[in-house]
């Protein structure tokens, strides 16, 4: 890698972004759990670039929840041209990427990544561009109220930018969050996922517009998850539902080692193992064939996961 290698200044910008959506999101999290605050940690990347990771255990509220920013670029390599498609001589990614896993049983964990990748030809002009990402809740257990609040707010954050948007990505969300191998089983109740969102492709918005679309999913943020957090976070909650927590959490654990583009993508490219696993739950479990009681609250979730719903 060419150490006198620049981004586009629209990256930088990009950049400077997602650090202070960082600042504002944690912010508001420590609000929530009141007894703990995240613990920051910078780290480099050995090939190019580098990342502040914070991380808060043993909240209150929050069990264990990390939001973490990474900037890493470096040269294509064989490995990433055929295992992610990609064609040039040098690459840049930035994003943030935020999990965070409740104590509370009847609160849902709640995964984002909002990214921004550019690729660059021999003489380090950009050849390529894109934007992806998304957000999805997980929960225990069903509250139809919190499932419509979560996918209302992000369709109102989307709808300006096109009618079509939101039921686009939101199928895909729920096509992509999905332990195939087990079936039809999503790992939550969805919400949207989209990826190569390219300048003036056929959803015909340019640069800035894909940039200001970005900007309003991932500040939707403060409107879909932290009402809810608030709400549940207190509710009242007995050892069989903590179970079932755990138990669902390993289907959550499969989905990330198994299915997720962004942990194979930064494996694949001598990411930073702390950061990548980072969205593991604290605790999890993995009881041989367990079915949940008939008629019980936990079997009305399954079904649920089995056949993903419209909640808007």
């Amino acid at each position: 890698m060419d150490p006198n290698f620049k981004t586009s200044a629209f990256f930088q910008e990009w950049i400077n972004f997602v650090y202070q959506l960082q600042n504002e999101i944690c912010f508001a999290l420590e609000t929530v759990d009141n007894s703990h605050k995240f613990v920051e940690d910078l780290w480099q990347r050995q090939g190019g670039g580098g990342g502040r990771t914070r991380v808060l255990a043993n909240g209150k509220v929050i069990e264990k929840g990390g939001v973490n920013v990474s900037f890493v670029h470096g040269t294509v390599t064989d490995l990433m041209r055929n295992q992610l498609k990609i064609n040039g001589e040098y690459w840049a990614a930035c994003g943030l990427s935020m999990v965070i896993h409740p104590f509370n049983p009847f609160a849902p964990t709640f995964h984002a990544n909002w990214r921004f990748f550019e690729l660059y030809d021999t003489q380090q002009n950009v050849a390529d561009a894109w934007f992806g990402g998304g957000m999805d809740l997980t929960p225990y257990y069903i509250f139809p109220e919190d499932a419509q609040l979560f996918h209302s707010e992000i369709k109102n954050a989307m709808q300006s930018f096109g009618n079509d948007l939101y039921p686009n990505f939101k199928k895909q969300c729920d096509a992509y969050f999905n332990n195939h191998h087990r079936g039809v089983e999503t790992r939550g109740i969805g919400g949207v996922f989209y990826d190569h969102l390219r300048p003036n492709d056929p959803n015909g918005m340019n640069q800035n517009q894909l940039f200001q679309f970005q900007k309003a999913n991932a500040e939707s943020f403060f409107k879909t998850y932290i009402p809810i957090l608030q709400k549940r976070k207190n509710q009242d909650f007995t050892d069989k539902n903590k179970y079932w927590q755990e138990i669902r959490r390993g289907r959550y654990v499969e989905f990330n080692l198994l299915h997720d583009r962004g942990t194979l993508f930064g494996l694949k490219t001598h990411g930073r193992i702390e950061s990548i696993l980072m969205s593991l739950p604290p605790t999890v479990r993995y009881d041989y064939n367990f079915q949940p009681k008939p008629g019980s609250e936990e079997e009305r979730a399954l079904n649920i996961f089995k056949n993903p719903k419209d909640w808007v």
